[in-house]
């Protein structure tokens, strides 16, 4: 698989998403953590969803259990976390393995593509992923959703033909 639209993944409800559907979108891919001190970006990638949503932008949270044991809930526990404390309306995926010998096939191709290349360190990195599919960033857990250097890399992902 070489690019993000190959993909298909479990959404928090159980039902089967063709990644194919993000064609001509940009999307912001996000491992999450309901108990992690990175967890109040929820707030901000939810804002940065409403804000750049209409001109094409997705964020798609994709919790994961890997650090920490900061996201232990079920999917119901996870979905109801989101949306109650921090009003989550973009897509949320089934938990998922980032890191190790059982990561799950879409981050095998994300940190085998992003630059750099390599494992994911901490909850709430995030790698950005063009309307072509192809993957054109990746930033830190520190990396806050409002930063001008990842909105300034949003914006130019949305620009681009």
């Amino acid at each position: 698989m070489t690019k993000l639209h190959d993909f298909r993944l479990r959404d928090i409800d159980g039902n089967e998403r063709d990644l194919g559907e993000l064609k001509g979108k940009v999307a912001l891919l996000v491992n999450v953590a309901s108990q992690c001190g990175y967890t109040p970006q929820y707030e901000g990638l939810e804002a940065l969803y409403k804000q750049l949503g209409p001109k094409g932008l997705v964020v798609l949270g994709l919790p994961s259990n890997d650090f920490g044991a900061q996201e232990p809930g079920t999917e119901a526990e996870i979905k109801s976390f989101c949306s109650t404390r921090y009003g989550v309306s973009f897509p949320m995926f089934s938990k998922l393995r980032v890191k190790g010998d059982q990561k799950h096939e879409i981050y095998r191709w994300l940190t085998g593509s992003a630059s750099p290349a390599g494992e994911v360190k901490w909850n709430f990195e995030k790698f950005l992923v063009g309307k072509d599919g192809q993957i054109v960033g990746r930033f830190g857990s520190g990396t806050a959703p409002s930063s001008a250097e990842l909105v300034g890399a949003i914006e130019k992902a949305l620009a681009a033909p």
